[in-house]
């Protein structure tokens, strides 16, 4: 069997990977004309390290990032709502990793041309579509020549042109979210391994965590920062992948000083902001059209929250190479993929947008009123907030008695 991969980042390589480990051939055809480490950071929750560890890249995931001990919810006064134990220190089998996007992206691609050979992964090649008949698959290229494989999978992210040949009025969903990313290079934050979220999007919200140790050798952590804020105007949805202008975030943060972080200055200190919007897709139920079919962003793009995307796109990769490994037929092994994997990803879609992990200091916001609270429990309790927590993490797949076993 030959496999069409059409898309290399997490998803595409990391399906390549799993392809190998299991005797079947892959190619990945990737638009851009080099694979560069761009972009800021991205957390590695316990479901997320465990494929990677399957790929053997778990210790080396961990020595480039930093390893999680607690996350932990704030009010925009800096008040602490709630904390909660993380990763190997909540108990579960693998760690949860803080990390540069653009190094996950490297070590992937490493492995890729490592296991699979230098010319695994072919630059330059943009698509625009595929043509399929029952024994075979193309896809057509803009300015190269067509390549012909038994399966085609598609991993090219939110604006897919082969999920948009399926679904021609397809659109992302901007419901008035806009956020934008930063970098700081700076004294470590607390004890250096806490993950924070502080505010809520009604009102301004950051997360805040470390992606590298001792950037620069001199002790000091680089801090990787979202911000967020949802305004009434939804057609005002900025840009994809452009510098951040601070003027258009910056006042909702000006005045969030704390005693264990100046919040203002850490964004001022930025090496590098850049805005986007919070955009996902409307869940679909079909991923699957005769020999092509569709993983990762491409399949179920998904708010960027609860570190959860990435996670569910190496889950897609996973479980599309098992499935082609078992499988009598390529279709049937396709229509078993979507099968296992279109409604647990459609339901993280969904919690992403109604119920997500910073729930907790939404609903903290409603009940104290936007102010500061003397005594939390008056309120809500620990417990409850607890149960929050733990909601999403069984919906989104890596509740403690889950991450232990493939599924």
């Amino acid at each position: 069997m030959k496999v069409a991969i059409v898309g290399g980042g997490v998803c595409g390589l990391s399906l390549a990977l799993h392809l190998k480990k299991r005797g079947i051939s892959a190619r990945v055809y990737e638009r851009v004309p080099e694979i560069k480490p761009l972009g800021v950071g991205i957390t590695l929750l316990p479901h997320a390290m465990r494929e990677f560890s399957a790929l053997g890249l778990g210790e080396e995931l961990l020595a480039a990032g930093i390893e999680n001990r607690e996350s932990r919810f704030y009010n925009r006064f800096g008040q602490l709502i709630y904390r909660e134990d993380r990763g190997k220190f909540a108990g579960y089998p693998f760690p949860e990793v803080g990390i540069h996007r653009g190094k996950l992206h490297l070590i992937l691609y490493n492995a890729v041309c490592r296991e699979l050979g230098a010319d695994a992964v072919v630059t330059g090649h943009e698509c625009v579509g595929v043509d399929q008949d029952e024994n075979g698959a193309t896809i057509r290229f803009k300015e190269r020549e067509p390549v012909r494989a038994d399966v085609v999978v598609a991993c090219e992210g939110i604006n897919s042109p082969i999920r948009k040949q399926f679904y021609p009025d397809d659109k992302v969903v901007f419901t008035g979210i806009n956020t934008w990313r930063g970098v700081t290079r700076r004294k470590p934050i607390l004890d250096g391994r806490t993950y924070m979220r502080v505010g809520s999007i009604n009102t301004g919200k950051i997360v805040i965590y470390p992606i590298v140790d001792n950037v620069d050798g001199e002790g000091n952590q680089l801090i990787n920062w979202m911000a967020e804020i949802k305004r009434d105007d939804a057609r005002a949805q900025n840009d994809w992948n452009k510098p951040g202008n601070l003027a258009d975030f910056f006042p909702i943060y000006e005045s969030w000083r704390f005693d264990w972080l100046d919040v203002a200055q850490m964004i001022r200190d930025a090496d590098q902001i850049l805005e986007y919007p919070m955009v996902d897709k409307d869940p679909i139920a079909q991923w699957t059209f005769g020999r092509v079919t569709l993983a990762g962003d491409a399949a179920h793009p998904m708010y960027p929250r609860g570190s959860n995307g990435g996670a569910q796109a190496v889950i897609d990769a996973r479980t599309l190479a098992e499935c082609l490994a078992n499988a009598t037929t390529a279709p049937a092994a396709l229509k078993a993929y979507e099968a296992a994997r279109a409604e647990p990803a459609a339901q993280v879609v969904r919690t992403n947008r109604a119920q997500p992990p910073d729930f907790i200091n939404i609903k903290v916001e409603e009940l104290v009123g936007d102010r500061p609270f003397d005594n939390l429990d008056d309120y809500i309790s620990q417990n409850e907030l607890k149960a929050l927590s733990d909601s999403y993490k069984r919906v989104a797949g890596f509740a403690l008695a889950d991450v232990g076993r493939l599924g």
